[in-house]
């Protein structure tokens, strides 16, 4: 499977969703994570957390103003936010490519900052349909993503 697309009808379902694909993660997993303002990217990314079994205690936010966070977890999660990315040459600075593409799962919110060199990846689009609706698109790069696409997609439907 190269795509597959999902609607949710409240933030609970994306939440649930996001668990979904946190459980089904390995490592050296790279998602990327676009959709305008409210689309749902961090609610996404909380239960992409839970589903790596990040604590409940753990606040996860949007890295907005830090560029990533970091979150120990069965598999660490290094999420980033290049909202506010003003040379590309701050990810140098933080290691993007060491993290992106370690040993844990990296979410990048506005990866339209990046540069597209090919690189195999998992990309999800949201797209804000109501006040409780999303779209979500998944789109896999690669023969690993594609695999990981069909292992989310045979998980079961999205909780409600």
């Amino acid at each position: 499977m190269i795509e597959w697309i999902v609607t949710t009808g409240s933030e609970r379902e994306t939440l649930c969703l996001g668990e979904r694909i946190g459980r089904v993660a390995e490592a050296s997993t790279l998602i990327l994570l676009q959709g305008n303002l409210g689309a749902g990217k961090t609610v996404l990314a909380r239960g992409i957390a839970r589903g790596l079994d990040v604590p409940e205690s753990t606040p996860v936010t949007s890295p907005t103003f830090t560029l990533m966070n970091h979150y120990p977890a069965r598999l660490d999660l290094y999420h980033f936010d290049l909202y506010r990315l003003s040379d590309p040459d701050e990810l140098i600075e933080i290691g993007f490519d060491e993290f992106a593409y370690g040993s844990g799962v990296a979410l990048v919110e506005w990866p339209e900052r990046l540069e597209d060199s090919g690189f195999d990846r998992l990309h999800v689009e949201l797209v804000r349909l109501s006040d409780l609706q999303r779209q979500i698109c998944f789109r896999a790069r690669g023969e690993r993503y594609e695999q990981f696409l069909d292992r989310l997609a045979a998980a079961g439907d999205v909780d409600r």
